[in-house]
């Protein structure tokens, strides 16, 4: 039925259009609502997807049974063997040096001569004095020897004999004194050469040749050896005891190297030898001084040279280790994070020995074989599964 009869044709014709252009914005409309619904399905599925994602990487190596060589470092001092301040027993003037400065001396080669004038005129002084005192002792001798054959003759007093006695013990007593003084004469004059008293190097001379020396003037020279030289350095106390335990279980041999760097970082080439160990713990840091000696022949080590001393002990045996960098800690003790077989972490509470060269050894806790993560910790957490990848492995 057309419900527009009795309505003007010009109107009737703008009526039926305007249907159709809101019939059309409808069917529009529809179509906009249909693409929006699947927009926002294809919008709840993404989230799906994005939960597929890839496993931590993390890089593991597992627990092994490896050798272990115990190290440590402390701060020593190059020491001589020997080293004296050679200084004057006499007084007198330098007549002659016998030494380059910094040279090496032989022993009781003669470092200053000082004029020797004085005291040979004292040592002929002492001998003249005492061929007179020898001379008096043997008249008094022949004195009392006399009396005695008087007096067993009867014919001179007792008190005659006892006095000879007396005068010839007197002018005994008067050598002897006198014989003193010339000992002492000649010591003197042998003073006047300055000898080394054992073969070394020599430092800076403090005098010159000419100069008026004596006990008071104080050092002349140093003379140090230079082959061997010794090494002091002190160790912490607790270290001594946990190595004395170390050797005692059998874990280190007690046979040790020690080595030097010098200075400027450069390994000496020569290891040394511990041969003395203090019997005193210093209060103020409670260590104990460790002495070793190496050989020097080419004079690389000085005395007084700070270096560092390397201490290295090889183990009876071979330890469970890991990395140390696979050992973490926290306020309850050390730990490791396990990956086990299927890729799971677990936080796993061990037990530590000694750290050396880069692994520590676990004496419980851990079994061989296991991995242990050493690197990418910050990525896993316990009860998490991870991509493992063996350290080294292709």
């Amino acid at each position: 039925m057309d419900d527009t009869r009795g309505i003007p044709d010009t109107l009737r014709l703008t009526m039926l259009a305007s249907g159709g252009i809101m019939q059309g914005r409808a069917t529009s409309l529809h179509r906009r609502i249909r693409v929006i619904a699947l927009c926002l399905g294809c919008g709840v599925a993404a989230p799906a997807a994005a939960q597929t994602q890839p496993l931590p990487a993390v890089t593991v190596e597992p627990a092994a049974m490896t050798q272990v060589v115990q190290t440590a470092a402390f701060n020593g001092r190059v020491v001589a063997e020997q080293k004296v301040d050679i200084r004057a027993r006499v007084s007198g003037f330098v007549s002659e040096i016998g030494f380059t400065e910094g040279s090496v001396v032989a022993k009781d080669s003669v470092l200053f001569k000082i004029d020797p004038k004085e005291f040979e005129a004292s040592l002929a002084q002492a001998d003249a004095a005492l061929a007179a005192a020898k001379a008096s002792e043997a008249l008094a001798i022949i004195e009392r020897d006399r009396q005695r054959e008087l007096v067993t003759r009867q014919a001179s007093a007792q008190a005659m004999l006892d006095k000879a006695e007396a005068e010839a013990a007197k002018a005994s007593a008067e050598v002897q004194r006198v014989t003193a003084q010339r000992d002492a004469a000649e010591l003197n004059l042998s003073y006047t050469q300055i000898k080394a008293p054992f073969a070394g190097k020599v430092g800076l001379s403090s005098v010159s040749v000419g100069a008026l020396i004596g006990p008071d003037s104080g050092t002349l020279v140093t003379l140090v050896t230079t082959d061997p030289m010794m090494v002091e350095f002190p160790v912490p106390e607790r270290v001594l005891l946990l190595f004395r335990e170390s050797v005692k279980s059998g874990a280190s041999s007690g046979e040790g190297m020690v080595q030097l760097t010098l200075a400027d970082g450069t390994a000496y080439p020569l290891p040394g030898t511990v041969n003395f160990a203090d019997m005193q713990v210093a209060q103020s840091t409670d260590t104990v001084m460790i002495r070793a000696i190496f050989d020097n022949p080419e004079g690389f080590l000085r005395d007084g040279s700070l270096v560092t001393v390397n201490v290295e002990d090889k183990g009876t045996g071979e330890s469970l280790t890991v990395p140390q960098r696979a050992v973490l800690r926290d306020i309850s003790g050390p730990y490791v994070l396990v990956v086990g077989a299927d890729g799971t972490v677990e936080q796993r509470r061990i037990q530590t020995g000694e750290t050396a060269k880069g692994r520590t050894v676990v004496i419980g806790g851990l079994s061989v074989g296991e991995n242990v993560i050493t690197e990418g910790l910050n990525k896993a957490r316990p009860g998490i599964k991870v991509d493992a990848a063996v350290a080294g492995g292709n």
